[in-house]
């Protein structure tokens, strides 16, 4: 059981601490530029799912921060106890690493004394008992909001800097009508072809064969990258490539990847009709095998 709202306990700097004592500095980088890595990942059982590819990833994103020796070797140590302190086993834990607190100039002095905060929240038991944390299939629509390409900023840097996101939910809410209600936003690279969700991958089907948009432009994410361990572990035919939005829109069956959504099947792409299927249900049905097998 997870403690009440008003005693929740965040890790900042190596200290526990109640959520409303949980603060950083305003001369934080990490709040004046969105100079910061930021990962979310997810809890089962206690155990964090991925760990290796979650830490891999927030050390490279410090990496292309020019702050490689930032991330605390203690990381580990750190989750576990935000988790036990909050009483929680399945949960969404996010880390943040900032630069820290600099004087106010853009170009960031050489010697870095990070701050490191982790929050964690309640989430609903996963594997194969567990129950999914979205309410239905996704209502994707896609915007005209363009992913941040590669050259401008490094794909694989997960950082504070959502801001191409947060645009991208902010057209699904202008396109929200009473009989069509978008949940999340689908981006295109500057060429037009499909790059991602908003906060997440995108899979669909046709013709038996399971297709992502391959790596450059899009986020690297480590359900994306569970998934196509799955997939290969079946002898499922996987493309990668570049796509339009037709060949979603008119795809057999379309789900979204994400470490919380984990498989989400697609209802709907621009209002037409996509959904599930087999390959999608058996991909969850694996995917849930795995939490089971490995955290409970």
């Amino acid at each position: 059981m997870s403690r009440r709202a008003d005693q929740t306990r965040y890790h900042v700097d190596g200290d526990l601490v109640p959520r409303e004592a949980a603060t950083v500095s305003v001369d934080d980088r990490g709040f004046r530029y969105g100079d910061a890595a930021f990962e979310t990942m997810r809890a089962y059982g206690g155990e964090v799912f991925e760990w290796d590819r979650h830490a891999a990833r927030i050390e490279r994103t410090c990496e292309a921060l020019g702050m490689p020796d930032a991330v605390p070797e203690d990381l580990p140590v750190r989750v576990a106890e935000t988790l036990d302190a909050n009483d929680l086993r399945d949960a969404a834990v996010e880390v943040s690493v900032t630069r820290g607190v600099q004087p106010g100039s853009l170009t960031p002095r050489e010697a870095v004394d990070p701050t490191v905060v982790v929050r964690v929240r309640a989430l609903p038991r996963g594997g194969l008992d567990g129950e999914a944390v979205w309410d239905g299939p996704a209502v994707v629509q896609s915007v005209r909001t363009r992913r941040v390409p590669d050259a401008a900023l490094p794909a694989d840097a997960r950082t504070h800097n959502c801001l191409n996101g947060i645009l991208a939910r902010l057209e699904l809410r202008r396109a929200r009508t009473d009989s069509h209600r978008p949940d999340e936003a689908l981006l295109r690279d500057v060429h037009g072809n499909v790059a991602e969700g908003a906060t997440s991958n995108v899979f669909f089907v046709e013709a038996g064969t399971l297709r992502t948009p391959e790596p450059g432009d899009l986020r690297p994410g480590v359900t994306r990258e569970v998934v196509l361990d799955l997939a290969d572990g079946e002898s499922f035919p996987v493309e990668t490539g570049r796509y339009d939005l037709d060949d979603v829109r008119d795809a057999d069956e379309a789900f979204l990847t994400g470490s919380t959504w984990e498989i989400r099947p697609v209802e709907s792409v621009d209002g037409i009709a996509v959904g599930g299927g087999p390959v999608t249900a058996l991909l969850r049905r694996l995917y849930d095998e795995r939490v089971e097998a490995r955290c409970y």
